[in-house]
């Protein structure tokens, strides 16, 4: 019964660090995750684990998968892979948002002394000339999250989080 208790508990921890996760998609695809989650959590315990999901190879005909390979899939939900965890893990692929640390880099190539900001305008001219090719439009509706100083710079870690976390004032 205490293991039972501890795994209730770990289950609502992991569902209360991502509980606005089902603002993120429509009704019904929320039912189809519901159902894809169901088919995978073979032993309909609520949590899937290495051996619903050997189960669930094993259906679709891939029968040699190593363990590894299906511990370095729990391993992306960072604890018990409940139906909100599984619905987060579709979110952050689906929303192809990168993990800030990701993004945070991509900016300190822009800022080589380490101010934390880099300039709007400069940065303006590389979006629009660089790889894919921002719009002016485009640009505009970027920046109009962007926290942009009175001299024109970008605090571009304030950026990033709101680019992975959201914006507070569009939730308020």
């Amino acid at each position: 019964m205490a293991s039972k208790k501890a795994s209730n508990k770990r289950q609502r921890g992991a569902q209360k660090s991502c509980s606005n996760v089902f603002s993120m998609f429509e009704q019904s695809q929320i039912q189809e995750f519901k159902e894809a989650f169901g088919c995978i959590d073979q032993d309909r315990d609520g949590v899937i684990k290495k051996q619903d999901l050997k189960e669930t190879y094993s259906q679709l005909g891939k029968l040699n998968v190593k363990d590894e390979e299906l511990e370095e899939m729990l391993n992306e939900g960072k604890g018990p892979i409940n139906f909100t965890v599984f619905l987060s893990l579709f979110g952050e692929k689906l929303n192809g948002t990168d993990p800030e640390d990701t993004i945070l880099a991509a900016f300190k190539l822009f800022d080589p002394n380490g101010t934390g900001f880099v300039n709007k305008d400069e940065f303006r001219r590389l979006l629009m000339n660089q790889a894919d090719k921002f719009t002016s439009e485009e640009v505009d509706q970027a920046f109009a999250l962007a926290p942009i100083d009175p001299t024109g710079n970008i605090d571009y870690k304030s950026l990033c989080y709101i680019i992975t976390h959201g914006d507070e004032k569009e939730e308020s």
